[in-house]
């Protein structure tokens, strides 16, 4: 199994409409290297929820991978601010997958309290400048979020 941390806006798609949804398919990526660590997603991969452009910024749950390789619907939506002219039905540029809820978490881990438990080196979204929406998370490094998160319970 591997872990991931996928971003959303909270005005465009939060933990509250997963949720709500149970099930959801993680469309509107339009960076490749965000799209290629989207096409190395298994089914049952872990990935973290975290809130991004926002006050605080951080963790708000768990999702599970439960389908991979979908051509994602937003490229040949004409109406869509991610429809890609040069994206056919034949030929998608871009793939999503579908996640589920595993859990909302009761309190964000915000970005300030990741900072303090990891390094850049460690957790990808805390470097800066890093803008990717999807990005990988190390094991060990996964096992102590899922340790907070279990902090946040208390």
């Amino acid at each position: 199994m591997n872990y991931w941390l996928m971003k959303s806006e909270p005005d465009v798609y939060s933990i509250l409409d997963l949720k709500q949804q149970r099930e959801t398919i993680w469309d509107g990526v339009r960076n490749y290297q965000a799209r290629n660590f989207l096409r190395q997603m298994q089914p049952g991969d872990l990935a973290f929820f975290y809130h991004s452009n926002t006050n605080p910024l951080g963790i708000v749950g768990l999702m599970r991978v439960v389908k991979t390789n979908i051509p994602d619907p937003s490229q040949f939506d004409l109406s869509s601010e991610y429809y890609d002219p040069k994206s056919t039905p034949e030929s998608p540029r871009w793939q999503t997958v579908a996640v589920e809820i595993v859990g909302a978490f009761p309190r964000i881990i915000s970005l300030s309290e990741l900072k303090e438990k990891f390094s850049p080196e460690q957790l990808m979204v805390i470097k800066k400048g890093n803008r990717l929406s999807v990005i990988p998370v190390l094991e060990p490094v996964a096992k102590k979020i899922l340790e907070l998160s279990k902090d946040v319970y208390k």
